[in-house]
């Protein structure tokens, strides 16, 4: 538990790094902003009926109020399950990462792509994409509770179906015209980076539960 617990912090402060420079880039229009026009454009010739449809379908599944749903209803069956630790800690770290990516959000005030080329309605500001955020935190939170109970090829499965979707997510966004490519790569790193650092104080908690319970009274 103690090597797994110091290689998460060690994780933890590698992501928090990488997602500082990612939106300082994306903020300051350098690295991977550069790519932010050409991405946008690519996506507009790319658009077919069928491909928006799907677009749609799938971002509003992804979206920011769909992933608090859905940490709070895992978080409800953990609960009466009797994994409350568990069900705290996801509800925690979902409730935690939309306050962190909201307040970068707003510090920021990076404007989103013009409105000629967006295909869903949008309120807010572009940097980090919450939908990369909060499908990399809560689909991230999911595996790492279950993969104590993975095995065999599961633990190459479900984390590659969780994967798949985050990077699904994150592209619909680029694709509907309501984020630049930067702005993605920001919100998946920030959401990892926010995963890694409540993982930490997961194990850390879990750690300090096992010394209390193993101390003879």
């Amino acid at each position: 538990m103690r090597r797994a617990l110091l290689l998460t912090c060690g994780l933890a402060v590698v992501l928090l790094a990488t997602a500082a420079g990612l939106i300082w880039a994306a903020f300051s229009g350098v690295g991977p902003a550069d790519s932010d026009s050409a991405a946008l454009l690519t996506a507009v010739d790319d658009r077919t009926p069928a491909l928006t449809s799907a677009a749609v379908v799938l971002t509003t599944i992804g979206s920011t109020a769909a992933m608090a749903v859905l940490a709070g209803v895992v978080g409800v069956v953990l609960w009466v399950r009797g994994y409350r630790s568990d069900a705290v800690w996801l509800v925690l770290t979902a409730a935690t990462a939309s306050a962190v990516f909201t307040l970068v959000k707003r510090t920021l005030d990076r404007p989103r792509p013009p409105e000629s080329v967006r295909l869903v309605q949008v309120g807010n500001e572009s940097l980090p994409s919450g939908h990369a955020t909060m499908s990399a935190v809560v689909v991230g939170a999911l595996v790492v509770l279950a993969w104590p109970h993975l095995h065999g090829v599961w633990r190459v499965l479900v984390p590659t179906a969780a994967l798949l979707w985050i990077t699904g997510i994150g592209a619909t966004r680029i694709y509907l015209g309501v984020h630049w490519f930067s702005d993605v790569l920001a919100g998946w790193a920030t959401g990892f980076a926010w995963l890694a650092v409540c993982t930490g104080a997961l194990l850390w908690w879990r750690s300090r539960t096992q010394a209390l319970q193993s101390t003879p009274s």
